[in-house]
């Protein structure tokens, strides 16, 4: 078996030289050959597809951030080609969402994992694993991408001077033949049901069932902010009179102003429109037995 090692090395705090001692010696346990490919400049789109091409691995592993994953995955969709997730950044969301708790558990998941097909979310032609959003959270990303420093500290700082700045936003809502219009502080497209910090957005996503979730926060007094939060992290937030669910395999989203679109914890822009749709079983991953 062929392992290529994506490594993204501005992700986390871990040193690169572990990373590799970790990867060399689960080599020699496995019996598997592999490569490195450290994202240090360039084309990596281009760059990362013609190594897939010319090595052929049958595991392409990604070890950086959310943003890392969601360029594998957007190159491995519809291949046979299976990802692994080494969780090396600041939230880790996606790992977090799979239940891979470090970098040790991750490598080891090439021994005693297991493969599993998930969906994924293509929002306004470009690949979502995780989760996206407009409003409230995408502006946090924002501040917190604009930031230099890294870390759940840094990014509850920027998430509190936000939370006195919220705006409001009017949405069209189209699924399919059902029209909503909603008044909203934030509108996620989740494929799963946490961020990376542990609160559950989307307390009801599964990530293979054919199904996205769009969840509407309302607005809400400012008194209201901590009440919601509680629920997020007790996985409560579906019984908050300020959150709305709506399931569906297709959304089209218009706005009358224009709003951050961040998608996977990358700032895409700012935006009025937004066509969303789910993209069944489109990856092959290894996660822990049992997930």
């Amino acid at each position: 078996m062929k392992i290529l090692f994506v490594i993204n090395p501005k992700s986390g705090k871990t040193e690169e030289n572990n990373l590799e001692d970790l990867i060399e010696k689960q080599a020699e346990i496995s019996g598997f050959e592999y490569e490195l490919y450290h994202m240090h400049g360039g084309n990596f789109i281009k760059e990362i597809s013609k190594k897939i091409y010319s090595y052929k691995p049958q595991i392409v592993a990604a070890a950086g951030g959310d943003g890392t994953i969601n360029l594998l995955a957007a190159l491995l969709e519809n291949t046979k080609t299976a990802l692994l997730i080494i969780p090396n950044g600041s939230a880790n969301g996606m790992a977090k969402e799979l239940n891979i708790k470090n970098i040790p558990s991750a490598i080891k998941l090439i021994e005693d994992g297991v493969y599993k097909s998930i969906d994924l979310l293509r929002i306004n032609n470009r690949v979502c694993i995780h989760l996206a959003d407009v409003g409230l959270n995408a502006r946090i990303v924002k501040r917190f991408e604009d930031d230099p420093k890294r870390g759940l500290a840094i990014y509850a700082k920027h998430m509190l001077a936000e939370i006195f700045l919220v705006k409001k936003y009017r949405f069209l809502i189209k699924c399919g033949k059902d029209e909503y219009i909603r008044k909203a502080v934030s509108l996620t497209f989740a494929n799963a049901s946490k961020y990376g910090t542990g609160a559950v957005i989307n307390p009801t996503g599964i990530i293979d069932d054919g199904k996205m979730e769009l969840i509407i926060i309302k607005p809400f007094p400012t008194i209201k902010w901590f009440g919601i939060a509680w629920k997020m992290f007790s996985k409560t937030l579906e019984t908050s009179e300020y959150v709305e669910v709506i399931q569906c395999t297709k959304a089209h989203i218009t706005s009358k102003t224009s709003t951050t679109l961040q998608v996977d914890g990358e700032i895409i822009g700012k935006v009025k429109t937004i066509d969303a749709e789910i993209l069944h079983k489109a990856l092959t991953i290894i996660v822990p037995a049992g997930n």
